[in-house]
């Protein structure tokens, strides 16, 4: 039987390509299509298509009014914890790909996803080569002892730093601790200019026109450095591939789990 999907964000940049592939998927199906425009019109008319019979709801309750086992939310930060916390309590799994959330979030939404004996996959970035740049990252970290990352987006992205690199930062942090040589708090000048610090990270964050998401993680050693670096395109079709993998696995799993890497290298 098909996974019955319901895609929150159905209009969006990342959503349209999320929808058009499970139409077109075998052991997927879309249930309900979630979007801030267009209400009441087919989603396949919306995205330049034939009608599929699927009419775009402007809420969760309406779009769950058909049967549906995997929520996956590609929307804004402000609106995106209420939405899992009420589709886990309809016994619905979810798939984040929303960046945004904080720590207390994600905590929230774990004790949810327990009690209701349910699972949700989330990830600051579905791409598989960014998860392998948080892959080799992260194993880089186990040999040397300091780094910095700086992420890249798009002028009008609204979360900083973004979600890739919060999840990046706070699992180097389960590695080791970061050092940084010259303390913050010892800095001269304006100390905001070495970052933002999570989890002992320090993360700068660009956002300039021409940029779609890029990270990197740079690593220092007297006399030579290594940077892992990652680089998205101006299309959507990498974070999609990544996130019909999480869909299949949601169903397999219990509780909350951080990063596409946790699925690919588990």
């Amino acid at each position: 039987m098909a996974i019955r999907v319901c895609v929150a964000g159905a209009t969006g940049w990342v959503g349209r390509v999320l929808v058009k592939r499970l139409l077109e998927t075998p052991d997927l199906s879309l249930s309900g299509a979630i979007a801030r425009t267009e209400v009441g019109t087919d989603i396949g008319t919306v995205l330049g298509a034939a009608p599929v019979g699927i009419a775009i709801s402007g809420s969760l309750d309406e779009a769950l009014g058909q049967p549906t086992d995997v929520l996956a939310d590609y929307t804004r930060p402000d609106g995106v914890k209420e939405r899992v916390l009420t589709a886990l309590s309809r016994g619905v799994r979810v798939v984040i790909g929303t960046s945004g959330l904080t720590a207390r979030d994600y905590h929230d939404i774990q004790e949810s996803a327990l009690r209701n004996n349910l699972g949700v996959i989330a990830a600051g970035n579905f791409s598989i080569t960014a998860a392998l740049a948080k892959h080799f990252a992260l194993f880089a970290a186990r040999h040397l002892p300091s780094w910095e990352i700086i992420d890249y987006a798009h002028a009008d992205k609204p979360d900083a730093p973004s979600g890739t690199t919060l999840e990046l930062a706070e699992e180097l942090a389960e590695v080791r601790e970061n050092r940084i040589e010259l303390p913050i708090e010892r800095v001269h000048g304006r100390r905001e200019a070495r970052g933002a610090n999570v989890a002992g990270t320090q993360v700068h964050s660009v956002r300039l026109p021409n940029y779609v998401i890029a990270f990197e993680t740079i690593f220092g050693l007297p006399d030579e450095r290594l940077t892992i670096r990652h680089d998205a395109g101006t299309g959507a079709h990498p974070y999609v591939e990544g996130t019909l993998l999480a869909i299949r696995e949601v169903m397999k799993t219990t509780g909350l789990v951080r990063g596409l890497d946790r699925l690919l290298f588990s």
